[in-house]
């Protein structure tokens, strides 16, 4: 056998190793992922009730959707406006807080976790303490604290006035928004070479700014990119915190998502077939919105 033939018998082998280890990434990712992907989109073409059969109605969901459905056109104009608020809110107070952190000689461990901890929580227990603060008599923690120095005359219904209820949503998204992605901005700023900001010194560099634009963030595209698609997903799928502080419908539809229009058709009409018509609509939505992210943060040497 030539040399060539055992390089190639040698590489192929080594492939086979690599596909084995991912062969259960891929298995769970065919079968929780693509799988329910293509059913919803199968399902998204028909009338389904959950008793009877599905009957194939082509794209008459779609029209409804884009034409006759009023309350899904306000439940897309509050969820952009959620997404464009706590989306680069919480991409850019994650980065941040997570590049205060790594500059920190001591207590690191500490204030990843401060940080991080409130993301553990789910959204209807920590909706459940902010509630407390943003209760709408006067012993909530703010209308007391307001009425006590005279800026308010009676107490604010924070929950229940649709002048006030996204704003209360967006602070809890926006506190719970150190997830995933602030841990991940945290490991890519630790793994940055010391040396590089060495040499950048020598080369010019005077202060923390200029290390954070010419150094630290090309050097962490990678990064960036995970957590941009990762803001953009949590953002898109509010659900739990919007439900749990407004209720569903909140007053007006002045919170109502996207995800709360899909559960009120899946599980409250059991239009499954409308349903997954929604749920079509807001994966084509993120879909776009990762791909520019990922044209916006694509590395030089990809």
């Amino acid at each position: 056998m030539s040399n060539h033939d055992k390089m190639s018998k040698s590489a192929a082998h080594k492939n086979v190793t690599g596909y084995m280890f991912l062969a259960p990434f891929l298995v769970l990712f065919f079968i929780f992922t693509l799988v329910p992907v293509a059913v919803a989109m199968c399902t998204s073409l028909t009338n389904y009730n959950m008793i009877q059969k599905p009957s194939f109605v082509g794209l008459e969901n779609y029209r409804f959707l884009l034409l006759d459905d009023d309350v899904f056109l306000i439940a897309l104009q509050k969820t952009l406006f959620f997404a464009l608020v706590t989306g680069p809110v919480g991409y850019m107070a994650s980065f941040f807080m997570a590049w205060i952190i790594s500059l920190l000689k001591k207590g690191r461990g500490f204030f990843a976790l401060a940080f991080y901890a409130p993301s553990l929580t789910s959204g209807v227990a920590m909706s459940t303490i902010w509630l407390i603060i943003f209760s709408g008599d006067r012993y909530g923690y703010l209308n007391n604290f307001l009425l006590r120095i005279g800026l308010i005359a009676e107490p604010i219904l924070w929950t229940k006035d649709a002048n006030y209820v996204m704003w209360v949503i967006i602070l809890i998204s926006v506190w719970m928004s150190m997830g995933t992605g602030f841990l991940v901005f945290l490991a890519g700023l630790q793994n940055i070479d010391p040396a590089l900001y060495e040499a950048a010194r020598v080369d010019g560099i005077k202060n923390r700014i200029q290390e954070l634009r010419y150094i630290t963030i090309p050097l962490m595209k990678p990064q960036l990119l995970f957590g941009a698609i990762n803001s953009i997903v949590n953002s898109f799928a509010i659900f739990d915190v919007a439900t749990s502080v407004a209720g569903m419908p909140s007053p007006n539809y002045s919170a109502h998502t996207i995800v709360a229009h899909l559960y009120d058709y899946a599980f409250t009409r059991f239009n499954m077939g409308y349903a997954s018509a929604v749920a079509m609509a807001l994966f084509l939505i993120t879909f776009v919105l990762g791909r520019v992210c990922m044209k916006i943060f694509k590395s030089d040497t990809d």
